[in-house]
């Protein structure tokens, strides 16, 4: 880094700590983030166990909201890879979409669809643990005329988290007023036992949000520990009940769901 990009960065992050505890907070978060490594757009939101993700800050555009920030938090996140290794209690730190994802994200019906309408190349993610328990959840994109993320990008976001994660627990720790509860599917298994009858059976559910997030048959197999000529006798019969023929309507139906709460 150049002498004029380091005392940069050093002014920006004066700025963020001026700014601990106001309104100022995350936006100079932010302009400091990406001193570290450009981004071209963010998310952060707020985890509590199984409870619906809270929304913190954005800087989406206001005709874009609806695409991509009401999507999300409406349900879409429950198909969210970063947001799956945080349900299973992974480890905290900074990941790359590819260092998460199912084997074949890239060619599910939710990569297609919603990653093709918010127009992002890549996606990176900062899971930071407060000293509450709950966790702050960075993501932050890049669109399509830019690279992807590399692990040296990454490394500099894991050099820069001690600070980072400090920050954030130092204006969190500011008295706050928390959000309503918001009447939001807690996990994929809500959404899919509302599928009209016949029913699903429990297997069947795990099935389906497995397919639903990304995961190949080989990959179904080795999670449920079964044969994978069972896992596509699933399929077939998931689809069979459900009235459709492709992964692309049961997303669709997904969606419907989601809609309906």
């Amino acid at each position: 880094m150049t002498e004029a990009g380091s005392n940069t960065r050093r002014m920006a992050l004066g700025r963020t700590i001026r700014a601990v505890g106001s309104a100022d907070f995350m936006p100079s978060l932010m302009l400091y983030l990406a001193e570290v490594t450009p981004f071209q757009g963010c998310l952060l939101l707020l985890l509590d166990g199984t409870a619906p993700p809270r929304h913190i800050y954005d800087d989406v555009r206001a005709e874009r909201r609806t695409v991509v920030i009401d999507r999300y938090l409406d349900g879409a996140y429950l198909l969210d890879p970063f947001f799956t290794h945080y349900r299973q209690g992974g480890d905290p730190g900074a990941f790359r979409l590819r260092d998460v994802a199912p084997d074949r994200f890239q060619q599910s019906t939710y990569h297609k669809t919603y990653y093709r309408s918010i127009r992002l190349v890549d996606e990176a993610a900062i899971l930071s643990p407060l000293p509450d328990g709950r966790t702050v959840f960075t993501s932050i994109g890049r669109r399509e005329d830019a690279k992807r993320f590399s692990r040296r990008d990454i490394a500099r976001f894991q050099d820069m988290l001690p600070i980072y994660d400090a920050l954030l627990a130092q204006h969190f720790s500011h008295p706050r007023q928390d959000l309503e509860p918001d009447d939001l599917p807690r996990d994929i298994d809500e959404v899919l036992v509302t599928f009209d009858s016949p029913a699903l059976t429990r297997r069947e559910r795990d099935i389906a949000a497995l397919i639903l997030k990304g995961h190949s048959t080989a990959s179904i197999a080795v999670i449920a520990g079964i044969a994978e000529g069972t896992v596509k006798i699933h399929r077939k019969n998931i689809y069979r009940k459900l009235g459709i023929s492709s992964q692309g309507e049961l997303f669709s139906l997904f969606l419907s769901r989601l809609g309906r709460r």
